[in-house]
């Protein structure tokens, strides 16, 4: 269960508030109009920036005081953010230990992680070798071999063309079943959340007070707030 707790932010003249409840094992996209704070909501969750009030608890711990670094979560942004002078293997190890001292177990959940993307071919290689979407899958990897309950996407996928986009959202959605990962993912493109998402939150001047499960009755059916952002073409 991850819990936003009446969490109450400000930046500049924008005030945020988000107040409200995700039950673990879903998949959450988070959608809104440029500036609403959709990023700010994922940056309070990691603990890059701290609310004013509230609280935000992971499996019913506070995580307000704990340090990014610390906290039961992985994140991954639109840039892979690789490290040009390490190999694949090393790109993905440096997630389990900076230091790059791998247990034999460690080393085996790099190679069983590589396997479920098909990237263990890869693993010698350098970034620069590797086409956009292998980087994708390779820090795709350095978040699930972590093993953290919590996944935070920031449009990691949204420079990639729509078949390959759709072919990286069904391997996040595989893989958090898999693990028993909760994702929360910013999207802009209605159809990414169409397919993958349980659970959808709409982000509007800075509030959300509630996350909507996604139903699909005979032909889609969704609500009427999911609707008007399709209509807006958001």
């Amino acid at each position: 269960m991850i819990k936003f707790n009446n969490i109450k932010y400000q930046y500049q003249a924008q005030d945020f508030c988000f107040d409200f409840n995700i039950d673990s094992g879903s998949l959450v996209a988070i959608l809104g109009e440029s500036g609403a704070g959709k990023s700010t909501l994922l940056n309070l969750a990691a603990g890059f920036i701290s609310p004013i009030e509230g609280d935000i608890c992971i499996d019913n711990n506070s995580v307000i005081n704990v340090a990014p670094h610390l906290r039961p979560l992985s994140m991954l942004f639109q840039e892979q953010n690789l490290f040009a002078h390490l190999k694949v293997v090393d790109n993905i190890g440096i997630g389990l230990n900076p230091g790059l001292k791998l247990s034999s177990s460690q080393s085996q959940s790099i190679l069983d992680i590589c396997q479920q993307l098909g990237i263990d071919d890869l693993l010698e290689r350098f970034p620069e070798q590797l086409s956009g979407g292998q980087k994708q899958r390779v820090a795709l990897a350095r978040c699930f071999v972590q093993n953290k309950p919590l996944l935070l996407l920031d449009e990691p996928f949204s420079a990639l063309d729509p078949v390959l986009r759709t072919e990286m959202l069904a391997i996040v959605k595989e893989l958090a079943h898999v693990n028993k990962v909760t994702v929360l993912m910013v999207t802009h493109h209605i159809a990414d959340a169409l397919s993958v998402a349980s659970h959808f939150v709409f982000i509007e001047q800075g509030n959300c007070t509630a996350v909507e499960k996604i139903s699909v009755l005979n032909n889609l059916h969704i609500n009427s707030k999911l609707c008007q952002f399709v209509e807006a073409g958001l």
